[in-house]
């Protein structure tokens, strides 16, 4: 079996771990892709991604239900608790890019995309405040305010979750305080109107989407807020 089919095969193996909600082949597939010398950022996107996509459009389709969502999720954390190490090490950037407040909003509990999207920052050189999940809308902006932040970052998976998004726009649109910080925001549910709708200023598709856009907005430095949000992955 040659170098790039063993790749492949983990990679499979580790979407599989996923969607089956394996934690035990999770974690013998992580494991077997720092023995293979596999990127872990690459078995992250490539790998236990692809899988979350699948269950994520499922959940979508009502083919499964929250029970499995978690299940899968907590396969990803397994396997994360094994590539993460590798990734601090070897990845972490010396660059200060800036500061990125992230959580999922109030009213969800679901946090491996968020996981994911906060663990590509840290080791792209962000400064990350993770305030976890089911997050009021007020402690999206205490700790903003309390960091100083560039970017409040907000993850939904449950459609009905969602619309504490535009609750935390709103909340800083009636304080005065918009233009001090870039909003995106990310999750199943999430689609490109919606980021229009609700004046955010960026949504990826994929976590290392959510690393492209904010590598952009604090780089180009563009007002606050945007007059049409940065997608990226559409």
């Amino acid at each position: 079996m040659t170098f790039m089919a063993d790749v492949n095969k983990i990679l499979e193996d580790l979407s599989n771990s996923v969607i089956n909600g394996d934690e035990e082949a999770a974690k013998k597939a992580a494991m077997e892709a720092l023995e293979a010398g596999l990127d872990p950022i690459k078995a992250i996107n490539e790998g236990l991604s692809k899988g979350m996509e699948v269950v994520g459009d499922r959940f979508s389709r009502s083919e499964i239900y929250l029970p499995e969502v978690m299940i899968a999720a907590d396969a990803i954390k397994a396997s994360l608790a094994i590539l993460k190490p590798k990734i601090m090490e070897s990845r972490r950037s010396e660059v200060n890019r800036g500061k990125v407040v992230i959580g999922t909003v109030f009213g969800d509990i679901h946090d491996i995309g968020k996981n994911l999207v906060a663990t590509m920052l840290s080791v792209s050189g962000f400064e990350v405040h993770d305030l976890g999940c089911d997050v009021a809308v007020q402690k999206f902006i205490e700790k903003a305010e309390e960091v100083n932040a560039d970017i409040i970052a907000m993850s939904s998976l449950l459609t009905p979750s969602k619309i504490y998004q535009k609750d935390v726009i709103k909340y800083l649109e009636d304080k005065g305080t918009r233009g001090k910080y870039y909003i995106i925001v990310g999750g199943g549910p999430i689609t490109p109107d919606w980021v229009k709708e609700i004046g955010a200023d960026g949504w990826g598709k994929y976590s290392e989407d959510a690393v492209t856009l904010c590598k952009r907005l604090v780089e180009e430095k563009p007002s606050k807020p945007l007059a049409e949000p940065v997608l990226v992955g559409e």
